[in-house]
């Protein structure tokens, strides 16, 4: 069942969580180790982007006209009802999907890529440089540097360059120069390989790279994928979109799931719904076996990135030197998890699951025989944890309504899928002696 998005479900701002915490959260640090401030993001970001990283009392943020138009060329998104789903599972809960796959990069972090290359542009930017696991952030972000006339340069993961080709295909068809991550252009990817000449490489460490790069040029600026709380505010239009179209159909929401890597998905969907979790709504951030860092991490003060380049971060963390295995679900191979996300945690509001990547992928692939589409890995993981509370209610005898984050990257992604039909794809989990060292070498506040 498709209920049809109406224009006026596109909100006119976005939604930001911090006023509504009945919690207080500490400060962002500076490499200073102070508190975070504009002059420790000024060679990073563009000056609205610190503003909205810093902002802490306005609740309702405007999304800029021009901005508001280009979402309106594929959003509001739509929310559909998995009834195939429920009938295969013969359970009694509702199922609805907030379906972000008709986006152009067929993900949610188009969403943020927007803006940031929106105001970027403005800034007067020509390049911004990112980095990516698996692909869906920086195909999204190439999409986005194309409306505005900006190159694109993309940190990509080593392992995911080598495994999720079609994700760094797309990235190249969309004109981004994409560089395997760890690389030979910084001295953190020399450093790295250095020590190893094989290394997987990890999202923090191509996070350095990108880092370092915008921090030695004038012209560029650098995106953020996920963490912070700017990326979430902007992705909050998912939440804001899912709450009108599910109070027109005449539902409330139950339980609300999704995946968690950096955690801009998850709380872009829930944040909007926080009154609901006050009243009793469960929240549930899903993890990989490979990178648990709500299930299994430390709550502490840690960079976001391998090399300390950035800022410190209060959150539930692996440790910034921890390297995950590498698995399919190239986003999620991330040490730490946004602070507000974390926070949620910290304050019991919110539950955490973890599962391994084949117990991911046999839900997707359950998922697209029943739904007809792909999903992405990331999305996988998400729906095992859908398909589990569905049998759970089937068996309390209980009819809840379960809402869940999609992203469908079928052409990104196929080479996965078709490996673990194939039996080529392993369970891999954490690396405790690794996680014991990293968490050994946080910062010391």
């Amino acid at each position: 069942m498709r209920f049809t998005p109406e224009n006026k479900d596109l909100p006119e701002k976005w939604y930001n969580v911090i006023p509504d915490l009945e919690f207080s959260l500490s400060p962002a640090m500076g490499a200073s180790g102070y508190p975070l401030g504009q002059h420790d993001m000024n060679s990073l970001s563009p000056n609205p982007i610190i503003e909205q990283e810093l902002e802490r009392k306005k609740r309702d943020v405007p999304i800029p006209p021009e901005l508001r138009n280009l979402y309106a060329e594929w959003r509001p998104t739509p929310l559909f009802r998995a009834e195939r789903l429920e009938k295969k599972l013969e359970t009694p809960a509702r199922l609805f999907y907030k379906y972000e796959g008709g986006s152009p990069s067929g993900s949610y972090d188009l969403n943020t890529a927007m803006a940031q290359a929106y105001y970027a542009s403005h800034d007067g930017a020509e390049h911004i440089i990112t980095a990516t696991g698996d692909g869906e952030w920086g195909v999204s972000l190439a999409i986005a540097c194309n409306h505005f006339g900006i190159k694109c340069r993309v940190y990509m993961v080593r392992s995911s360059y080598d495994e999720q080709v079609y994700g760094r295909y797309i990235m190249e068809i969309l004109g981004a120069d994409v560089v395997s991550s760890p690389s030979e252009d910084t001295s953190t990817g020399r450093k790295v390989l250095s020590s190893d000449p094989k290394a997987p490489g990890s999202l923090g460490t191509a996070i350095s790279e990108a880092f370092e790069e915008a921090m030695s040029r004038n012209d560029a600026t650098f995106a953020w994928g996920t963490v912070m709380n700017h990326v979430i505010l902007h992705q909050t239009l998912i939440g804001l979109e899912a709450q009108q179209q599910l109070r027109r159909a005449g539902f409330q929401p139950e339980i609300c799931i999704g995946a968690v890597a950096g955690g801009s998905g998850f709380g872009g969907l829930v944040f909007p719904l926080y009154r609901e979790i006050q009243h009793g709504m469960r929240a549930i951030a899903v993890e990989t076996a490979a990178a648990p860092s709500l299930s299994k991490g430390h709550y502490a003060y840690d960079y976001v990135d391998t090399e300390r380049l950035g800022p410190m971060l209060q959150m539930y963390t692996l440790g910034h030197s921890y390297i995950p295995p590498g698995i399919r679900a190239g986003g999620m191979r991330y040490h730490g998890i946004s602070p507000l996300v974390s926070a949620l945690y910290r304050e019991k509001l919110m539950e955490a699951k973890l599962y391994t990547q084949r117990q991911a992928l046999e839900a997707g692939i359950m998922f697209a025989r029943s739904e007809g589409l792909v999903p992405s890995p990331e999305s996988s993981y998400t729906i095992r944890a859908v398909i589990d509370q569905a049998v759970a209610c089937k068996e309390k005898k209980e009819r809840k309504n379960i809402l869940f984050l999609l992203n469908t990257n079928s052409n990104l992604d196929t080479s996965t899928f078709k490996d673990f039909l194939e039996g080529a794809v392993e369970d891999k989990y954490l690396l405790e002696d690794q996680v014991v060292a990293a968490i050994n070498n946080l910062p010391k506040m």
